[in-house]
């Protein structure tokens, strides 16, 4: 997959801006912008959409440093990458828009659980203990979840505003 100048700016513009994002929200627990930008970006540039959120997870690592919390993020979020790659490509605004806030809220919902099987293995915990690991975090989830569900509601604005940028720059 050869890219455009093009295409590698504005995905690593894509990129930085999920990176601050996350930062200017990060006072708040588990509330962010990410699973909007991963959606938006993957109903409009499919594949390739996994270029900034790899740089968004690469960039998170090099400022915060590779520790053991930072293995998950290479498949927590190309996960929700390839759930929306499953979802119709062509959905009326009426649809799409419940349809992404649904996914968004359940990613964020389960996070804790897809990350628990790493912790487990990390920590040389048994299924009960990642059990009360993801019950340990269940809040956080359900903030996540709710979160997630409600900033979906910004999705196909943002859809849209990225295929009118794409067209504009002839991607």
């Amino acid at each position: 997959m050869a890219l455009k100048t093009k295409e590698l700016v504005l995905f690593s513009l894509l990129g930085a801006i999920m990176f601050a994002s996350k930062m200017i929200t990060e006072a708040l627990p588990n509330i962010h912008l990410l699973a909007m930008f991963i959606i938006s970006y993957t109903v409009v540039f499919r594949r390739k959409a996994l270029i900034p959120i790899f740089l968004f997870i690469f960039i998170t690592g090099a400022v915060y440093g590779f520790g053991i919390w930072w293995f998950p993020y290479l498949y927590l979020w190309p996960l929700l990458w390839g759930i929306v790659m499953l979802l119709p490509k062509r959905m009326p605004d009426k649809i799409a828009t419940p349809v992404y806030m649904i996914v968004a809220g359940l990613h964020g919902l389960l996070y804790g659980t897809l990350y628990a099987p790493f912790q487990a293995l990390v920590h040389g915990l048994d299924f009960n203990g990642m059990i009360l690991w993801i019950i340990a975090g269940l809040q956080f989830d359900i903030i996540h979840g709710v979160s997630n569900f409600f900033v979906a509601l910004f999705t196909v604005p943002v859809i849209k505003a990225l295929k009118l940028s794409a067209k504009s720059i002839a991607l």
